[in-house]
This record gives C-alpha cells, structure tokens and sequence, in this order.
C-alpha cells in the first residue's frame, strides 16, 4: 500500500474540511492535517487516530516550508479562511489567513511536484449580480471577506500559470448538512423546530443556491479531472435558487415539525439578497461533475443527522 497518495489538508477542523477528510479516511487515504493550536477539534476529535496531525498554521513561511518538504504531499487541499460568519469581521485576518497563508502555502508547496492542490474560493467573489453568475463574470466583492477570498483566488491561478502549477480553484455556493457550524441559517431553523421554538428570520425573500455538502466533497474528489486544468475556477453549485421561505416550508416538511416565526424580526445583513445562482456549466463539461442531491433530499439527510446530534 505504499502507493497511495498522501493529502495534506488546511481547514479540516471546519465544517466543508472534515467531511472531506471522513470522505478521504472511508477511502483509506492517508491524510495529513494542519491544524491550528486554538482549533475546535469536535468534527474530527474521533478520526484524529487516523490522521498525522501537525500542530502549525500557516502564519510562518519558514517553518511551512520545512513540513512540505518532509510530509511531500500529493494531493493539497486548501480550505483554512478566516472571515466567513458574521463575527469574524477582522479585516487584518482577513488578509493574514486568506491572501499572506494562501502566498506562504503556494511558496511553501512551490518545489514539491504535487498533483494537485485545489484552492477553495467563495461565490461572494462575485457580489451582487441579476443573472447566474459564471467563472469568467467580473469579480466585485461587497466585504472584507470577499475582497480577501477574490485577491486568493487570483493569486492562486496566477501562482498556477507562472510556474506551471496543477492549482484550481473550487468556488462553492451555498453549502449545508451535518457538521455545519450551529449558528448558520439552517443548523438554526433545525434546532428550532427539534426543541419547538419560535425563530426570528430575515426576510423571506432572501435566497441562496443550496448545495449538499456531499456533493461539495464530490467536486473535491474529482482529482483526475481536476488536475488537467490549472488556474482554472469552477462554481460548485446546483444552478437553483430557493427563498428561505421555501427552505423552512421544507424543513417543516421533512421534520414533520412546525414552530412559530417572525419573518422580518431580524435585521436583513448586508449579503442578503434575493438573487444569487451559480452557473455550473463549466464543471458539469469539464469535472463530469454535477450535483445529486436535492435541497429536499439535503435537508432531511441533516435533519436525520441533527436528531442524533442535537446537543452539538
């Protein structure tokens, strides 16, 4: 069995990096982590022992360098980001983690003749648009977050075609299931409706492309493909918008379970909107990827999942 890839992986702690890691680990891989001192272990605490874990960040070039050359990955797996829920609001780490940790892991990965390492975007890249939004549209990021997660994105596709790199970019939309982090939308309404309690909601127009997280992992997997096209960037997607208001309508639907809601009682946030969709034409043609599961489908998987773990 020596030859089996070895996958480095950054962000493994978080919701999207330790499905991907279970998804790796059912396959037998073998997987390295890169995991902060402060991390949250809870999603992973259980598959640690099957892991080579590496307590570091990626803050100090020198030292990021010296790992990769011992670890010599195969398959990179880029998905540590700051910024992405709404209290993470620190510009400074914004740029530290999204755009300097980007530029030290690609320095630091530079002489090691990997596969493939695939960088993990955000459809915020895009800010507001009235149509699907497709990889070759203008990028204008309407935050911190998006400004820093856009420059990554660049900076990784340039990286690529410089120095001849098999680096790709992955830019989810929407993503939900287990394991995601509890204060998100959807967590939230489930949680309400397992312990039967009235819900504040924003408006019930806001609408989202909802992706399973297991057909996120999926486009992570689709290594083969993937790697026939450096600097590239791929919406993962489902092509299919849905209101909140359907979303719940949903939920109630799959729980068997109603509870009271006061739509409007919270303040809409600066992203919301009621239009934003991916186009996924390029993955479809060139990843042979498309999503399987449906938002009803989805849905019902998490719920199935949050009744065995609603303490979480």
């Amino acid at each position: 069995m020596t030859n089996r890839r070895i996958y480095l992986l950054t962000g493994a702690t978080g919701f999207v990096g330790s499905c991907l890691l279970r998804a790796l680990l059912a396959k037998k891989e073998r997987a390295h982590l890169l995991v902060r001192r402060e991390a949250n272990l809870w999603r992973v605490r259980d598959l640690l022992p099957e892991t080579t874990v590496h307590i570091d960040d990626l803050s100090d070039a020198e030292r990021l360098a010296k790992l990769m050359c011992r670890i010599k990955p195969d398959i990179i797996y880029h998905l540590a980001v700051y910024g992405a829920y709404p209290a993470q609001n620190n510009g400074d780490l914004c740029i530290d983690t999204n755009i300097r940790g980007t530029w030290n892991l690609l320095k630091a990965t530079a002489g090691i003749d990997y596969e493939l390492l695939v960088n993990t975007g955000s459809s915020s890249e895009y800010g507001f648009k009235q149509a699907p939004m497709k990889e070759k549209d203008c990028l204008d990021p309407a935050s911190y977050y998006a400004v820093t997660k856009s420059s990554q994105t660049l900076l990784c596709s340039y990286f690529a075609k410089e120095n001849r790199k098999p680096i790709v970019t992955l830019r989810p939309f929407s993503i939900y299931g287990p394991y995601e982090d509890r204060n998100r939308f959807i967590p939230t309404l489930l949680r309400s409706l397992y312990y039967h309690c009235p819900l504040k909601l924003v408006s019930p127009d806001i609408a989202r492309d909802w992706l399973y997280v297991d057909d996120m992992v999926k486009a992570y997997l689709r290594i083969d493909q993937l790697k026939k096209y450096g600097a590239a960037v791929f919406n993962i997607g489902t092509a299919v918008q849905t209101s909140i208001r359907k979303v719940v309508a949903l939920a109630f639907e799959v729980s068997g379970k109603t509870t009271a809601l006061a739509w409007g009682q919270m303040k809409n946030r600066k992203w919301d909107t009621d239009y934003w969709v991916a186009d996924i034409t390029k993955a479809k043609k060139l990843l042979k990827w498309q999503p399987e599961i449906n938002l009803r489908q989805g849905l019902l998987r998490t719920w199935q999942w949050y009744k065995d773990h609603a303490g979480y």
